[in-house]
């Protein structure tokens, strides 16, 4: 159920430690959106290590039935590289891994990638002021060191007793088996969230029976899904801004779901509207009903969008079980009120980790890792920069990725603040930056005020939208054009600077 670590190299002679001026870690959207605009900024000599064997991130490894995006398509894609070609209004993940690795290709960042290239640890060197990385493949330095390996790098398995000791074919949603016929087997579907959401409606025609474990039921709205038509396709193409103008509308409308995030949870009743009609409509047996219906404010966990999670789950070979699982055995799972469900396969839909596992392996000049500094308080500046951690940039670090908004929109702006950084430090001959720690403090300190009228704290449930102690977990609390303003720019004053000599 863990994937297989990759053997370590031997550490390599000084001598034989390559050196690249920037090294960024993950080739998903985040490390090609910026590698692309490096490129376009005139800077070349950066490297980006990818520790699997295709770039793309979390959309090649995603591979599951029915996997997509959630958000519409226009919006799902970089600003400089619109697609008029998507088929469908929400992108599928073959169609999104094609786009990313087209727009590598568009921008020659192949030349620059490493696949098969895992960090194993990467430490700041105080006398040279360079970060020294151990890879699977030996030995590097960098200048500048950049991580862009993604929040949902690292599957999350349920804490069930007997998990590790069954029998049972285990498969979790980020290490999908193609290989495994579910055609008439006795399926069990552990989580509710948006991973299990697609994947249940695939199942059910082919399994016999098909048992859902829910521990809690998910916010589901209207998705409305639908196929681009090819006037639509030739329309975009032929006149780019129709497209933009459809970007531009999506952006507003999901932007409007802070109003519930971070503004006050009493607004969630506009969006619960939406979740109540869809559940009524297709969910005829009120019982069923009353078990499909959350007891939370919308927006204290991830609302999901989907027209045929429900249909599936009224089908006849389908049974919602919403007691815990208490026990795995080896060809069944016992419920704590003693049922006991057979079964052939289990489906684990129960998501990631909070931290990627890069996390624990880079060490600041204070002595602690990333993990570390995050379990004490998630904090960062702007999701960019970590005090006691010189000379490093993230994307999607803690406070970056916003729970009203696409996640490409906000890597575009950390990607602008970043290069533009780079460009500045270039010129003025700094050797070494560091943000200032105070600065950080008052960063973190509004991330966490501005976190507690909304739903992500106040909505009556827990999710990954907070950590075990009940605080944010690393969302921004906030409209995302007002991160926009503040990473247009890199704020130079706000870093601890030495130049070179």
């Amino acid at each position: 159920m863990t994937e297989t670590k990759k053997t370590t190299s031997a550490p390599e002679p000084p001598h034989k430690i390559k050196h690249h001026p920037i090294v960024i870690v993950g080739a998903g959207f985040g490390g090609i959106g910026l590698a692309i605009k490096l490129r376009q900024a005139g800077i070349k000599d950066f490297t980006i290590l990818e520790r699997f064997n295709d770039i793309g991130g979390t959309w090649a490894r995603n591979t599951y039935p029915g996997a997509a995006c959630d958000v519409p398509s226009t919006l799902y894609s970089y600003s400089f590289e619109p697609n008029p070609n998507w088929s469908k209004k929400f992108g599928t993940q073959p169609e999104i891994h094609a786009y990313i690795k087209n727009s590598a290709q568009k921008y020659n960042i192949s030349q620059h990638i490493q696949l098969n290239t895992e960090v194993l640890s990467a430490r700041f060197n105080e006398e040279k002021n360079t970060w020294e990385i151990k890879t699977n493949h030996g030995s590097i330095s960098a200048n500048i060191f950049i991580t862009a390996a993604g929040p949902f790098a690292e599957a999350s398995y349920p804490d069930i007793k007997g998990l590790q000791e069954t029998k049972l074919p285990i498969i979790h949603s980020l290490h999908w088996k193609h290989d495994y016929d579910f055609n008439d087997k006795r399926v069990a579907v552990i989580g509710t969230g948006a991973s299990a959401v697609q994947i249940i409606p695939e199942i059910q025609p082919l399994a016999k029976s098909l048992t859902v474990f829910q521990r809690t039921p998910p916010w589901i709205l209207p998705r409305l899904d639908r196929n681009i038509s090819r006037p639509e396709k030739f329309i975009y193409r032929r006149f780019p801004i129709a497209q933009k103008l459809s970007r531009a509308s999506w952006y507003m409308m999901i932007e409007s779901f802070g109003l519930v995030g971070f503004v006050n949870t009493s607004f969630g009743k506009i969006f619960e509207t939406l979740g109540h009609y869809q559940l009524k409509r297709q969910v005829p047996d009120p019982k069923l009903r009353k078990k499909l219906t959350p007891k939370y404010t919308i927006g204290c966990k991830r609302a999901i969008f989907s027209d045929n999670y429900y249909p599936a789950i009224i089908k006849p070979n389908v049974k919602l079980v919403t007691e815990p699982i208490k026990q795995i055995k080896s060809h069944s799972l016992i419920t704590d009120n003693g049922a006991e469900y057979p079964v052939d396969v289990i489906i684990t839909a129960t998501g990631f980790q909070q931290l990627a596992r890069l996390s624990h392996n880079i060490t600041g000049t204070h002595g602690k890792t990333i993990a570390e500094v995050y379990s004490e308080r998630p904090q960062s500046y702007l999701g960019v920069a970590n005090a006691n951690f010189p000379n490093m940039f993230t994307i999607l670090g803690p406070f970056s990725a916003a729970g009203n908004q696409s996640g490409l929109f906000m890597i575009e702006n950390e990607v602008t603040y970043i290069v533009d950084a780079i460009k500045r430090l270039r010129k003025s001959s700094i050797t070494r930056f560091e943000i200032k720690p105070e600065v950080q403090d008052a960063f973190v300190d509004e991330m966490h005020a501005r976190s507690q009228k909304g739903a992500w704290l106040g909505g009556g449930c827990k999710s990954y939208y907070t950590n075990e102690k009940g605080e944010n977990a690393g969302l921004y609390p906030n409209w995302s054009f007002t991160y926009r303003w503040r990473t247009s720019r890199w704020d130079r004053k706000n870093y601890l600077l030495k130049k070179t000599g």
